[in-house]
């Protein structure tokens, strides 16, 4: 073991000799390995999701510590099981130094095949009703390797292990969290049109931690995700933006009116129908129009539901089925849905008005296209991501959503 030991440390500085300066931290490689960083050991170290973790290393990962030894693959997850993971009520929790993060590229030929990635790390541990407890520091270097185009750890340096200061290190995110009596914050950060770091603060219903993957009830935030989906159709020449929606769908309340012919997938996406916000709030609980279409913005989530039934009348599938083939598989976001599914429970966070009072967990068996989407924190930002960097819609549409449709406030 010893003669392995030297020989991979002898060989791992050779790579870094014979590198040079640390790529530039806005850089597309930088970014993309700190995202890495930060889902592996988010994911893999402090949820304890060891079937990511089995994955997401080499099957020849060679790990040197410097107080735990050497370790292969086998060794490394069956102590991260048992040192990590055996303990939910006194849990390691690893947090980066972001700052300290460098990365050097690793070539053959000129072409890329991995990353050298170094920095420094702080442990913490969790104690059931205790605030986080700072129990130590080190530093570590990572080789990353790219295989079928995924980020594979390969050799890793843990090395440096020491008690922190006695200065108090606070994660003010945290800290603002508990001054404001926030139970739950899922957080990804996106830098330079790219997603970098994911993550779950506080718990999904005031006693479990909330993992990586917590889904989350986004609200309203379900009509952006229903607005890509028909302007992907329109994208592809399925879907005319213009085209009148009574060929497809009239809502029973309001066939006497003619008004209901002039209503379009363009002016239910700028919130332009007339429609109150909900049915529901009008005294009779019946849709009306309360203006002409397309004259003025008005915010309803009736306009969007009136929407969803023409496009699954015109293509025979509901919401769900569309979403799914042309904008939750492409973006791989695998975790969202319209749909309630039993499931989802163990991961969902609950929410709660402001006396404190947890909400009941929607449970829909049909999409609503104006709320209530299930979603994770990953899944969104890739679709925060692909809007932004237009991966889902023809150019032509990609500038019309972004062109003014109508004055929502003064001079806006």
């Amino acid at each position: 073991m010893t003669k392995c030991f030297r020989s991979g440390i002898l060989i791992f500085f050779m790579f870094i000799g014979s590198l040079q300066a640390q790529i530039d931290k806005n850089s597309p490689l930088f970014l993309e390995l700190k995202k890495q960083d930060s889902i592996f050991f988010e994911r893999g170290f402090n949820q304890c999701d060891l079937a990511y973790l089995e994955k997401s290393t080499d099957n020849d990962l060679k790990f040197y510590h410097d107080k735990g030894g050497f370790q292969n693959k086998k060794l490394f997850l069956e102590r991260t099981k048992q040192n990590i993971c055996s303990n939910p009520d006194q849990k390691p929790l690893r947090k980066v130094i972001e700052s300290s993060l460098e990365v050097f590229p690793l070539y053959d030929n000129g072409n890329l095949y991995g990353a050298i990635q170094s920095g420094e790390h702080r442990f913490y541990i969790r104690e059931k009703n205790k605030e986080d407890k700072l129990g130590g520091e080190a530093k570590f270097t990572t080789v990353w390797t790219k295989k079928e185009g995924n980020w594979i750890m390969s050799e890793v340096l843990s090395y440096d292990h020491h008690e922190p200061g006695k200065e108090k290190i606070t994660d003010n995110l945290e800290q603002l969290m508990k001054d404001n009596k926030i139970p739950t914050l899922g957080l990804g950060v996106i830098e330079d049109g790219k997603l970098t770091q994911i993550k779950v603060y506080g718990t999904l219903d005031g006693e479990k931690p909330a993992p990586y993957n917590s889904l989350f009830n986004v609200a309203s935030l379900t009509k952006p995700v229903t607005a890509i989906t028909v302007l992907r159709l329109v994208s592809l020449g399925k879907w005319n933006l213009d085209e009148p929606l009574y060929h497809y769908w009239t809502d029973p309340d309001i066939a006497k009116d003619p008004r209901h012919k002039k209503l379009t997938s363009r002016l239910v996406l700028s919130h332009q129908t007339g429609f109150t916000n909900w049915r529901w709030q009008n005294k009779d609980n019946k849709l009306n129009f309360e203006f002409n279409p397309g004259t003025r913005y008005q915010y309803s989530g009736e306009g969007f539901g009136y929407l969803r039934k023409a496009v699954e009348n015109k293509f025979h599938k509901s919401l769900e089925e569309l979403a799914k083939e042309f904008v939750f598989k492409p973006l791989n976001m695998n975790d969202t849905h319209y749909i309630w599914q039993e499931k989802f429970m163990a991961r969902t966070v609950i929410g709660y008005d402001n006396n404190g009072n947890p909400y009941d967990v929607v449970i829909n068996k049909t999409p609503n296209a104006a709320d209530d989407l299930t979603t994770t924190v990953e899944d969104y930002s890739n679709f925060l991501v692909a809007v932004m960097n237009n991966d889902v819609l023809s150019p032509a549409v990609f500038e019309a959503m972004k062109t003014r449709q109508v004055q929502s406030k003064k001079n806006k």
